[in-house]
């Protein structure tokens, strides 16, 4: 029998909030739980269909919430424009935005339809280059930007001479890579919002380890079924046994997204895999403001996006 762990969320009446990948699992509880405490929340979905059936779900358990549907595929730069457009045109700030969306260990290297590894494109350069294009409505709204990592992010490296992994794939070290990329991003917004005075505040959190959709069998990433290792997780997650759970997975980053700016949440549990949402030490890969301000310059070239200048 697992115990029920859960935080207080403040009242976010006035709030609105931009929460990626909220048609399922784990961002769905985010955005679920942000519109119960009273924010408009704005789902760009890559799935109509889904993202049609996660907003009847938040509105039959929140009375009288607010929730805006919008269109996102984070794998081509063209739809985080137009995105961005879209939301731009509309004008109202932006008080809180959850980078949650991502996709994890493709079997075979994919790319994404801008040509970039899709681990890597999605997951880091399809976020980066939102905030860009949102950064008028993130500074209007003084926005808390919360950039959702993984316990892959505590070891490995940025590939530097093979970003793209063109010349050897490996799923687990490319997912690795995009998320101490995303991590070093998101440290790095921190740091420069406040050498700039842009208003924005910028954190991290991490899930922990829990039988989320990012782990489920998925044809379209050549996972037809789900994997022994998922299989576990599910066995262990259901009896309670060291890892979260699905409703523990979206702590972190909703405690993150009204907690401390420039820091890690995460699990506090044993080898921090689950349990209650608590700060955390940065990750060795995280620490490093150099290799931050470089995958910063990158990820600009890359996406063709530019943000003021430090």
């Amino acid at each position: 029998m697992t115990r029920t762990i859960d935080i207080t969320i403040p009242d976010l009446t006035g709030k609105r909030a931009v929460v990626t990948g909220a048609s399922d699992g784990m961002g769905l509880g985010i955005a679920e739980r942000l519109a119960a405490a009273g924010a408009e929340v704005v789902m760009p979905v890559r799935n109509r269909r889904k993202g049609d059936a996660a907003a009847e779900r938040i509105r039959a358990s929140v009375p009288g919430a607010r929730v805006e549907l919008q269109d996102l595929e984070l794998s081509s730069l063209a739809s985080v424009e137009a995105l961005a457009d879209a939301l731009v045109r509309d004008g109202r700030p932006i008080h809180l935005l959850v980078n949650n969306a991502g996709v994890m260990t493709p079997p075979e290297r994919q790319t994404t339809a801008d040509g970039f590894e899709l681990q890597f494109g999605t997951n880091h350069l399809g976020h980066f280059a939102l905030v860009a294009r949102l950064l008028p409505l993130l500074r209007a709204g003084r926005a808390r930007v919360t950039s959702q990592i993984s316990v892959a992010a505590r070891r490995g490296r940025i590939n530097w001479d093979d970003l793209n992994w063109e010349r050897g794939y490996h799923g687990g070290r490319a997912y690795s890579q995009s998320k101490i990329a995303f991590g070093l991003f998101g440290l790095e917004l921190d740091r420069r919002s406040r050498a700039e005075g842009w208003g924005i505040s910028s954190n991290l959190s991490h899930p922990g380890v829990a039988p989320t959709s990012l782990l489920a069998a998925r044809p379209e990433l050549g996972r037809d079924r789900d994997t022994a290792g998922v299989r576990l997780i599910r066995f262990l997650s259901s009896r309670g046994i060291l890892l979260g759970t699905v409703a523990t997975a979206k702590l972190p980053a909703l405690l993150a997204a009204t907690g401390e700016p420039g820091v890690l949440y995460g699990p506090s549990g044993p080898g921090r895999l689950g349990g209650p949402p608590a700060l955390q030490r940065l990750y060795p890969p995280l620490r490093s403001a150099e290799e931050a301000r470089r995958i910063w310059r990158v990820s600009e070239d890359l996406t063709r996006t530019a943000m003021p200048a430090r």
